[in-house]
């Protein structure tokens, strides 16, 4: 005798079904029909699966015959005329949306954010105490569909800026007029022009720290002809971290760095003691950079009263880090330099940090900013500036 033809279900499907089985809330003839699913997709025959469940035979193929016609929602469900409409209303669809739109956890969850199989649990569990009775037979794809439709993306999060800063647009348009002053020096062909006033030298500064000192445990092993990949062991030795302090020269591109344990006020200023060296006496410096407590703790206040006229600073907003140059110059620098970085040690790391200085200085590349500048104008520029 051949065997039952079994019933192909999707994985998807089967747990849908089988969460209907279990939900105490399920009306019995729905309970039935998601039972001749299961069994009939385990191989059993018609005549079982009808004594199984204490069913006619007419009924049983019935279902299978609705499923094979409309799928999962066509076999459990009444047609329109018997029993419930199988049409969603206004009202179920925003409960549905409603509910997608709260966090998980303020429904007694511990995620943060909706898996679609948590959210179709919790409203086929809750849909009849709503007084939405048929959608708790509702299916994670048509409440996939509910939510494409109304654009809803409740397992996904899209981070954002908040203006934190009440002098935002402020601070960010003395750092656009800076970077304005900056493209003015040049001539349509980026070529620097002469200095027919006080120069200005200016610094686009942050800070990365925390740079890590990562050894291997074992060497690497180069790539060959049978695998084309360099070969590393998994496991690490953290040999500590570093942090690095570094300003991008505007008017000739040129990186300069210092490498130090911490980025505390006295590394600032044995940063801003490197500038003093760097450029000529009576030579203003002017630097972009955030409001970090060490910019303008009261050892930087104490070095900067005595350079009179030497240091010019201007702030960059809070959670504004994104108008500094440099934050290119940072990301440039690790994606060529310290991602997958190993060394032995935490001065062969600064070392290395100091090389890559010595590399990108050999051919500087000139930063400019683009974004929002053609809107301020030059005369306005040197207004702002006098």
């Amino acid at each position: 005798m051949a065997k039952p033809q079994k019933l192909e279900l999707s994985q998807e499907d089967r747990e849908y079904l089988e969460a209907l089985v279990r939900t105490r809330t399920t009306q019995s003839q729905i309970v039935s029909r998601a039972k001749i699913l299961i069994l009939k997709a385990d191989g059993h025959s018609i005549d079982a699966i009808a004594e199984k469940l204490d069913l006619n035979r007419n009924s049983v193929m019935l279902c299978l015959s609705k499923y094979k016609d409309g799928g999962v929602e066509n076999a459990i469900s009444d047609a329109p005329g018997r029993g419930r409409n199988p049409e969603i209303t206004d009202d179920e669809k925003a409960w549905v949306i409603n509910v997608a739109c709260k966090k998980p956890s303020e429904l007694s969850y511990a995620a943060e954010v909706w898996t679609f199989s948590k959210l179709t649990e919790y409203i086929n569990d809750n849909a009849e105490a709503n007084n939405y009775a048929r959608l708790s037979t509702i299916s994670r794809s048509k409440i996939q569909c509910i939510l494409g439709e109304a654009e809803i993306k409740p397992h996904k999060i899209r981070y954002y800026c908040e203006k934190r800063d009440p002098d935002f647009e402020e601070k960010m348009h003395d750092v656009l007029m800076v970077y304005k002053q900056v493209a003015m020096m040049f001539d349509e062909n980026g070529k620097l022009l002469p200095f027919d006033e006080e120069i200005i030298n200016t610094i686009s500064y942050d800070e990365k720290p925390g740079i890590q000192a990562i050894s291997t445990t074992s060497p690497d092993r180069s790539p060959t002809l049978q695998n084309g990949v360099i070969m590393r062991d998994y496991e690490y030795i953290r040999r500590g971290t570093l942090s690095l302090l570094a300003g991008i020269d505007l008017l000739t591109g040129e990186a300069i760095p210092l490498v130090s344990e911490t980025h505390k006020s006295s590394d600032f200023i044995d940063f801003l003691n490197l500038l003093d060296g760097k450029y000529p006496d009576g030579e203003k410096i002017r630097l972009i950079l955030d409001n970090h407590s060490a910019h303008t703790s009261k050892e930087t206040r104490a070095y900067l009263q005595t350079k009179p006229g030497r240091f010019e600073f201007v702030f960059t907003p809070k959670h504004g880090s994104w108008l500094n140059l440099i934050e290119s110059f940072f990301s440039k620098m690790t994606r060529q330099m310290l991602r997958g970085i190993r060394v032995a040690s935490k001065d062969e790391l600064k070392e290395r940090i100091y090389k890559y200085f010595d590399e990108i200085n050999i051919d500087p590349v000139v930063y400019r900013w683009k974004y929002k500048l053609d809107g301020i104008q030059p005369d306005e520029a040197q207004n702002r500036s006098s």
